[in-house]
């Protein structure tokens, strides 16, 4: 999706940060690590991958090819591994 058409909700912090107050609690509870989820709504999709301390997040039209999304991962491994080095864990 161009920024222009990303639904407002799914850009408000209190969405965004859902998946990783999720993921912390499971975590303290000891169940195993979410590595994903997937959030499915009439317009548009929220892939969001667990890379702690980072969360990446994806919004993308309903249609869109969500293993494409989720592969997107791999592609950005290396970044990420760099991302991952350089910013605080919390």
């Amino acid at each position: 999706l161009a920024m222009d058409h990303v639904p407002e909700q799914a850009l408000r912090h209190s969405f965004l940060s859902t998946f990783g107050s999720a993921t912390e609690q499971a975590n303290k509870l000891g169940l195993k690590q979410t590595q994903s989820v997937i959030s499915m709504f009439k317009n548009y999709q929220v892939v969001q991958i667990n890379k702690y301390p980072l969360i990446v997040t994806f919004i993308a039209e309903s249609s869109a090819n969500t293993g494409l999304l989720l592969n997107l991962e791999t592609d950005m491994g290396d970044l990420l591994s760099d991302l991952q080095r350089v910013v605080p864990a919390s």
